[in-house]
């Protein structure tokens, strides 16, 4: 009898030892301030990055109109050879380093309802710049991005609206229609519509969108992984040169 009290005494000791349990409602808060935090630390920091991405950017809008007005007026109504003229003095300014050559390597793009083919001549971080269009025509939603975006027409006209205007705009061939970033508007390309399309901003924040019908409409997976392929292909090549 005498040896099991001692033991009872021990248990009860070492349970009265134990710490109270934290309260559910202090873990919680502990949690949410800590993710709180991190939400904070990330959106400072990328508003530190959006104040100097000018220092990355290699490619002005001037000089593509310049050089598309260029192509067309040396090539009048010769789509590939005004696509070849771009290349070319792109590739002679900036080098393969930065420029994809591969003037064969189209893919199909869906975005925003509007479908057309597209060749990727360059993809960064900051920019990319590609030649956009379709002989049969499309019509859809520009997508509101973090990045300025200029489609040099190349053949080919565009219309674009935006309300309350009642008016379309119209864009021929040798213009070019700026979309500011957070803007977004309805488009239209008319039949044999090509396009210098150049964006300069956070170009992986755009990507959604021109993944999201892919993937929720023409369940077009080879051509989603032909893309996604060629971009971060391109993406990667660039950031080892030191361009992001």
């Amino acid at each position: 009898m005498q040896s099991g009290r001692p033991a009872k005494r021990a248990v009860s000791a070492s349970i009265e030892r134990r710490p109270p349990p934290e309260a559910p409602q202090s873990k919680n808060f502990t949690k949410w301030a800590l993710w709180a935090s991190y939400v904070v630390v990330f959106a400072l920091v990328c508003r530190v990055l959006d104040t100097i991405k000018d220092r990355w950017y290699i490619m002005n809008p001037p000089f593509l109109h310049e050089l598309a007005k260029d192509a067309i007026a040396t090539h009048p109504d010769d789509t590939a050879n005004i696509i070849n003229h771009i290349v070319t003095n792109l590739t002679a300014t900036y080098g393969t380093n930065h420029i994809n050559p591969k003037q064969d390597e189209w893919v199909f793009n869906n975005a925003g309802g509007a479908m057309g083919a597209m060749y990727v001549i360059h993809a960064s971080i900051t920019e990319y710049l590609i030649i956009f269009g379709t002989p049969l025509g499309t019509e859809g939603h520009t997508g509101r991005h973090t990045a300025d975006d200029y489609f040099h027409i190349l053949e080919g006209e565009q219309w674009a609206y935006t309300p309350p205007s009642l008016k379309k705009e119209v864009y021929p061939a040798g213009s070019v229609h700026h979309l500011p970033r957070g803007t977004v508007k309805q488009y239209k390309m008319h039949e044999n519509c090509f396009a210098l399309e150049y964006a300069r901003g956070w170009i992986p924040l755009m990507l959604p969108f021109g993944f999201a019908d892919s993937l929720t409409s023409t369940l077009d997976i080879p051509t989603l992984w032909d893309t996604v392929y060629i971009t971060g292909r391109e993406m990667i090549r660039n950031l080892m040169f030191g361009k992001i």
